[in-house]
């Protein structure tokens, strides 16, 4: 649906020029061409990075999902807008068509309604990748409903802590998932965070894996009877377009995961947009993202892109390795994918596999590859390149965050090629800046620094739910008038990016952001754990490991058990995503005469990088570097 595409570098230098210089002008020019407004704004952007406050397309009303779905029902309303492929391969996939979409939405909204939801509410997500994930995100968009999604594999206490951060009213989940050969009883981690939460008023339960499960009276409701019941028909809440859409919780690096607030128009315009242009999606195409809609990525590259474009999206429920290593390639023959954006962890642990689970299968329907979540390494890139794309899918290697809603930095096939490791140049719109640790913009090339963004763009998040405060702290206080993204990143002697890794205390495992504040807060709750600190190390496959050390109490509470325990009390505080790789137990650990832990000289000694640690001679302690390295792996 978007008809502003980009097709060859010198389209990619005219339309970033005139994003950069007349910003107003480019996106109120994208925005009216490709979208159905109920009211237009009457001012395109209004911001200051000093307060922080960014608003755009002031004024004008919308709904989102009238764009992502209704718009498209007299022309494609027979085509798939959701492609479900399961978790076993031998049970049917499901092909939802826009018109099947449009009245499964309006009857889950209607059953919302029906429980009190209205808008403004909070509603909590937890759910496996079925179908009922997307619907129940777009219903909730239908009415107003601000969702927030939490990744079905979080745990009671993680999750219990996001729905009582933004005072959810409702949860959304299911009896139970399935995830390669394991069964999960969502639905008893449901019950055990509502222990610790008083403002749900309702649980609204889908069937999944059919198992016995305990119900409230009162509060808790099979959710298809409630369907069969409701209408199909349900008209879209008028949004202003500065109105919250979603929230979307992130780690960060001290213990309370940041609710993430975006708001409706500028997320859709920024996501549609970059949507087609870096997929260079087309109608007959059959798009794959693997990522889950409890990330970002899955907010803004499986449900709202692909949709406000049109396109086939495809979820899958399952994991890569199950039945076998060829699980995503035969998906890919069997649907004909056409893109396929993964994350850097999942090529790895392909690649590792060897090529006999790639050969058997026909993936000469793909044209575009994508990566997101972490910065591919060359090896993989190359692997991927070699033996997925054939040497003729351009590879876009994309760089972005939860908090700024859309891709920021990567190649646009067919307009200018990937670099390998590189994220290459800025999406439009987008001015990076380099700085320096003394506040100053390092110019040119062949460069390095921290990564900023100095001027707004539609998709960024506007503040942290119930705490503008940190919001500003975290974003905007380090430089002047530029959104800091916490990462490092360097430009090569042709002006294009490569991301250099996270400066603060957040590690990505896996592509997902890991604060270490909240590990070590769980780590700490054991009673024979006197501190602890964590840090990352290179990991073959996942990119990043957690690597914890941890002082003892007492020597002698040491015992073959303890390290099992530690990283169970980390799975039911935060989640299994976040239990550590390697335990290291010590004396001490080395700290600064002001009592703050060293974790420059931790990091060097986990990835063994000791030939260099620096002075530690100004250390309070630093015969324990000693004794550490000595331990160390």
């Amino acid at each position: 649906m978007i008809n502003f595409e980009i097709k060859n570098l010198k389209e990619y230098h005219e339309n970033y020029s005139e994003s950069v210089e007349n910003p107003e002008v480019f996106w109120a020019t994208i925005a009216k061409e490709n979208f159905t407004w109920k009211r237009p704004w009457t001012q395109v952007l209004d911001w200051d990075f000093s307060i922080p406050n960014v608003s755009w397309f002031k004024g004008a009303q919308l709904n989102i999902t009238e764009n992502c779905i209704d718009r498209h029902l007299i022309i494609n309303g027979n085509k798939t807008a959701i492609l479900f492929e399961p978790n076993n391969p031998n049970d049917p996939s499901e092909a939802i068509s826009y018109k099947e979409l449009h009245k499964r939405v309006n009857q889950f909204a209607n059953v919302l309604k029906s429980k009190g939801i209205q808008k403004g509410d909070r509603v909590c997500i937890y759910l496996p990748m079925i179908p009922e994930l997307a619907i129940s995100v777009l219903a909730c968009a239908r009415i107003g409903a601000i969702h927030s999604v939490v990744f079905a594999g979080f745990s009671a206490s993680a999750l219990s802590t996001r729905i009582n951060d933004c005072d959810c009213k409702m949860v959304i989940t299911s009896d139970g998932g399935f995830r390669g050969a394991k069964t999960i009883n969502l639905k008893s981690i449901v019950d055990s965070a509502l222990m610790d939460c008083n403002g749900i008023e309702s649980v609204l339960v889908a069937k999944r894996i059919h198992s016995d499960i305990t119900m409230v009276r009162g509060r808790d409701f099979w959710l298809e009877p409630l369907l069969e019941k409701a209408s199909d028909e349900c008209e879209a809440t008028v949004m202003d377009a500065e109105d919250p859409l979603f929230i979307l919780y992130t780690s960060g690096s001290t213990g309370q995961p940041k609710g993430m607030v975006h708001t409706t128009a500028g997320y859709m315009v920024y996501a549609a947009y970059t949507f087609k242009n870096i997929f260079q999606y087309q109608p007959k195409d059959v798009y794959w993202c693997t990522a889950d809609i409890g990330w970002i990525t899955g907010h803004s590259y499986i449900v709202y892109g692909p949709l406000l474009n049109g396109a086939t999206t495809l979820m899958f429920e399952g994991v890569p390795s199950y039945p076998d290593y060829g699980r995503f390639w035969s998906i890919v023959e069997k649907h004909k994918v056409s893109q396929f954006y993964t994350a850097p962890t999942a090529i790895r642990a392909l690649a590792k596999e060897g090529l006999d689970a790639v050969t058997p299968y026909d993936l000469s329907s793909l044209k575009i590859l994508g990566t997101v979540g972490e910065p591919i390494n060359e090896e993989a890139w190359h692997w991927y390149n070699d033996h997925i794309g054939k040497n003729k899918c351009p590879i876009v290697d994309t760089w972005w965050q939860t908090e700024t809603g859309g891709i920021m930095i990567s190649p646009i096939p067919n307009s200018f090629e990937g670099k390998p490791a590189f994220a290459t140049l800025p999406f439009m719109g987008i001015q990076p800046a380099l700085m320096d640790e003394n506040g100053n913009e390092i110019k040119g090339n062949s460069v390095e620094g921290r990564l900023c963004i100095k001027f707004p763009w539609p998709s960024m998040a506007r503040t942290i739910w119930g705490n503008h405060q940190r919001y500003k702290e975290t974003y905007f206080s380090a430089y002047d008038q530029k959104y800091f993204t916490g990462d490092g990143a360097l430009r090569d002697e042709n002006g294009h990016y490569r991301i250099t890794g996270r400066v603060d205390d957040v590690i990505i495992v896996s592509g997902h952001n890991l604060g270490t504040a909240p590990i070590e807060d769980a780590i700490n709750e054991h009673p024979n754990v006197a501190e602890s600190a964590i840090v990352g190390y290179p990991h073959a496959i996942k990119g990043s490991a957690l690597y914890g050390f941890v002082t003892l109490k007492n020597s002698h509470d040491l015992t073959d058990t303890l390290k099992t325990e530690i990283n169970e009390l980390i799975s039911k505080q935060i989640g299994p995503i976040a239990k550590l790789d390697k335990i290291q137990f010590t004396s001490g650990l080395p700290k600064t005469r002001s009592g703050k832990i060293m974790r420059r000289i931790l990091r060097k000694i986990a990835s063994q990088d000791t030939s260099n640690l620096g002075d530690i001679s100004t250390l309070l302690n630093p015969e324990v570097v000693d004794t550490i390295m000595k331990n160390s792996f």
